[in-house]
């Protein structure tokens, strides 16, 4: 999505930036972003780390149709979420 509204290249930072001045959320398989916005200290942006066995859109879309209902009032509130294929792993923001 980020690449939707920025250069690809930007930087992991400039993208957590963006994504709390616009209230977006990330949803990556790269683990820099949990790293950056748990050390932050802040309560946003939300985070959505995919650590799926498959990388298929076809799975990854069935995957987060079935876990974005059960995750939404946290992602709300401000959380890291790691979606794996069979269980879900919620820490809420920040971290301290």
């Amino acid at each position: 999505m980020a690449n939707e509204i920025m250069p690809s290249n930007s930087s992991d930072r400039t993208i957590v930036e963006a994504a709390k001045q616009e209230e977006r959320v990330i949803i990556t398989q790269d683990l820099n972003f949990s790293e950056i916005i748990s050390f932050s200290g802040e309560k946003v942006p939300s985070l959505i780390s995919l650590r799926l066995s498959s990388s298929r859109i076809e799975f990854v879309n069935k995957r987060l149709e079935k876990v974005l209902p059960m995750i939404e009032s946290d992602i709300e509130k401000g959380s890291i979420v790691v979606v794996e294929d069979t269980r879900i792993r919620l820490r809420h923001l920040p971290i301290s």
